[in-house]
């Protein structure tokens, strides 16, 4: 959702600010899924038992 009204805000204004925030968005969104994606693998391959 915050990634659609910046990219508005960006298409309405022009302002390369608005550009740039919404491409730190993107990539901080890329680097949370990758990290879950990690821990859900690591979690996964846990051989061991309780």
């Amino acid at each position: 959702m915050l990634k659609q009204i910046a990219w508005n805000t960006f298409k309405n204004t022009g302002d390369i600010n608005t550009y740039l925030e919404l491409k730190q968005v993107r990539d901080m969104e890329q680097i949370i899924k990758a990290e879950k994606y990690e821990n859900i693998k690591d979690e996964g391959n846990s051989n061991y038992r309780k």
